[in-house]
This record gives structure tokens, C-alpha cells and sequence, in this order.
């Protein structure tokens, strides 16, 4: 591996760790604190997504203009900001559900800017033939920071509250942009004449018209929003339906990070037995048979069981198929059209949160979190039987 991964390597768990507390915190704020409705809920998980689907396309074409790690820099002391933002108002009583959607619009198109440049980053730090391994470490400890951040979310936003336990996200982002300023990594840009258009429909021709990219990317969009859905559900099924604190749903999200550090474990070997097409589908059939646990939970502990196991099966389902799926895109695509390509699927992808998290809020208020819950998981169903059917099936990595 390159020397600087390993400061990269930091950088990427001190920051998710700090994000894996606000993964509890703010919907623990807004239910919880805001007293937010379930459609709410769902506009306040869509609102970061949103910039994704707005200006996704323009930030690849960005990316792919300039170097990559002043972008990540600049992003992460801002996102420390934004959030410091966000608890002060929260601590002084001025922060209203509208205020909480706008601020995490701001957050969302920061985030949408750094995750195209890290994406796009990694293979001018690492050789080709270790993305896949270099995936999988930053997806280890992203299960671990998953653990680690939601185990102690619960407890820390009980014992100081929300607002204080965002703060603590706030630092880890400034904490990160300091260490990615050591890093030394020269980077190639490509200058070529500027032209906005031109460049985002060789983007979208790239992963659409590519043979294997086109179906991982087309079902990539449908497991996105009824995953979306879920995500807004399952903190009102969690803190309202079945009345479990903040510390309840920090502990499920927490076996959600030890099935994702288990499944990244596997990850390569999965993808050298099987192939990165296989590997990549068996995770998608996991998603859905794990959330299919959560209909059946109660109020005792039993209900915590089934939650908890769901949560960890879907972490592994992720844990098992991201760091393939990111080192096939990375190592087949040109660099010249890294940014692009992560950036089309990304925003894509996140694009479809923006419609199933209220969706699923939506269908929550009108039909009932249970019915909400099955038409989500059926969707999920639905893009597993759709992707086993196609020639990706058969997609390994290039020799």
C-alpha cells in the first residue's frame, strides 16, 4: 500500500465515526426533540440527497477538472461548521424542523462533493490491483466506526443530549480535513477545453452503455429507493411504533456495523471464488431477507433480537458487496473518468433516497408503518431477481 493510505485510512474512520453518531442523534433530535411527523421524518432523511440528484452530474465533471484531495480538505472543515451550526441552534431552541431540512441540504451538497473526489482519489493513492483490498480495509473500519459511533451514540445522546452528541461530529470533520492536509499524493488532471455538456454525456454514456456497469447501475438505483424507504421507517418503528429509546436503536445500528466489518472480512475471498458478479448479487439478496425480520418484532426483547439481527444482516449485505463493487468500478473505468463515473452512480443512487425516504414517511401516515415496511422490501426483492437475470452475473475483474 501507499505510505499516505494509512493517514487517508484515519482520516476516513475519525470522520465516520463522528457521522455514525449523527446517524443516531439527528433522527433521535427530530422525532424525539422536533416532535417531526413521519412524512417529516422522511423529507429531513431526503434533504441531503437531495443536491445529489440536482448537481450530481455537474460535481463529477468538477472532480475531474481539478485535484482531488483540496476538495476533500476544504468539504470536511466545512462540514465542521455546518454542524457546529446545527447544535448551536439546536442547544439555544431555535432550530424548527424547515431550518433542520435546509441545513442538511448545505450538508448534503458538501458531502456530495467529497464523495465523489474520495472515490475518484483512491487509485491515484493505491495500484489498481489493490483497490479491491484498499476497499475493503476503508469498509472495515467503516463497520467498525459504525459499531463503535452508534453503540456509544445511544448512551452519549442520553447522557448530553442530541445537539452536543452532533458536535461531537463536527470535530471529527475537522480532525480528518487536518490529517488529509499531510498527505503529499501527486494526482493527474486531465485539461482539456471546458465543456459542461459535453463531458457529463460522456459520463452517462460510460456507465450506461457499458455492458456490465449498466445493469449494476440500473438495479444500484432501485435497491437505493427502497433502502430509502426503510431508513425513514425503521427509527419510527425503533423510537415510536415499539417505543424503544435512543439507546435501543444506537445498540441495532451497532450490530448492523459488526455485520458490515464480518461481511468486508469476506469480501475479497468472495470475490476470488465467486466472481465480482455473484459476490456482488449475493449481497443484494441479503438486504431484503434481513429487513424481513423487522415486521416481526415486538416490544420485549425478543423484538430487540429481530431488530438487531436485521440490522446485521443488512450490515453484512453491504459489507460483502461495496468494496467489490467500488474496486470493479475503480479498476475498469479511466482515470480520467473517475470522478464521473462515481459521481453519475452516486447521485443517482442517492438521487432515489430523495424520493423513497418521503415516500416511505408518506406511505407510513396513509397506510400504516407495517404496510409502508412490505411494499419496501418487495422493491428490494425486486431488483435482486433483476440483477441475477442479467449478464452481470458473470462480471469478474479484469487479468
Amino acid at each position: 500500500m501507499h505510505p499516505g493510505f494509512g493517514r487517508f485510512w484515519a482520516a476516513d474512520t475519525v470522520s465516520l465515526v463522528g457521522s455514525y453518531v449523527t446517524t443516531v442523534a439527528l433522527p433521535t433530535l427530530a422525532v424525539v426533540t422536533l416532535q417531526a411527523s413521519g412524512t417529516e421524518v422522511g423529507l429531513l432523511s431526503a434533504a441531503r440527497w437531495l443536491p445529489y440528484l440536482l448537481f450530481g452530474l455537474v460535481a463529477g465533471v468538477l472532480v475531474d477538472r481539478y485535484r482531488r484531495l483540496p476538495v476533500l480538505v476544504g468539504v470536511d472543515l466545512a462540514c465542521a461548521v455546518l454542524l457546529g451550526v446545527v447544535a448551536l441552534l439546536a442547544v439555544a431552541g431555535a432550530l424548527s424542523v424547515p431550518v433542520l431540512i435546509g441545513l442538511m441540504v448545505v450538508f448534503g451538497a458538501l458531502s456530495l462533493l467529497y464523495d465523489a473526489a474520495h472515490q475518484s482519489f483512491l487509485p491515484s493513492l493505491v495500484p489498481r490491483s489493490a483497490l479491491t483490498s484498499a476497499n475493503a480495509r476503508l469498509e472495515q473500519t467503516s463497520a467498525v466506526a459504525q459499531t463503535a459511533g452508534q453503540a456509544a451514540a445511544g448512551w452519549l445522546v442520553r447522557a448530553i443530549g442530541a445537539p452536543w452528541a452532533i458536535l461531537v461530529d463536527a470535530v471529527s470533520f475537522l480532525v480528518s480535513g487536518l490529517l488529509l492536509t499531510t498527505l503529499r499524493t501527486p494526482e493527474q488532471v486531465t485539461r482539456l477545453r471546458p465543456d459542461l455538456k459535453r463531458e457529463v454525456r460522456e459520463g452517462l454514456r460510460w456507465v450506461y452503455r457499458h455492458e456490465m456497469l449498466a445493469p449494476l447501475a440500473l438495479t444500484s438505483h432501485v435497491w437505493f429507493l427502497f433502502n430509502g424507504m426503510v431508513a425513514t421507517l425503521f427509527p419510527i418503528i425503533v423510537l415510536r411504533t415499539l417505543g424503544f429509546g435512543e439507546v435501543a436503536l444506537g445498540v441495532t445500528f451497532a450490530l448492523g456495523g459488526v455485520g458490515g466489518l464480518l461481511g468486508a472480512s469476506l469480501s475479497t475471498r468472495a470475490e476470488r471464488q465467486w466472481g465480482v458478479g455473484r459476490a456482488i448479487i449475493a449481497g443484494r439478496w441479503l438486504t431484503p431477507l434481513g429487513y424481513a425480520l423487522i415486521p416481526f418484532a415486538g416490544t420485549g426483547i425478543s423484538g430487540m433480537v429481530l431488530l438487531g439481527g436485521a440490522q446485521f444482516v443488512f450490515g453484512f449485505s453491504i459489507g460483502l458487496d461495496s468494496p467489490v463493487e467500488m474496486g470493479y468500478r475503480q479498476t475498469i473505468t479511466p482515470d480520467r473518468l473517475q470522478g464521473r463515473m462515481n459521481a453519475t452512480m452516486r447521485s443517482i443512487n442517492r438521487g432515489m433516497i430523495v424520493v423513497g425516504a418521503p415516500l416511505g414517511g408518506l406511505l407510513a401516515d396513509t397506510l400504516g408503518v407495517g404496510v409502508a415496511l412490505w411494499i419496501a422490501i418487495g422493491g428490494l426483492v425486486a431488483q435482486a431477481v433483476a440483477i441475477s437475470a442479467t449478464k452481470f452475473r458473470h462480471a469478474r475483474l479484469p487479468t
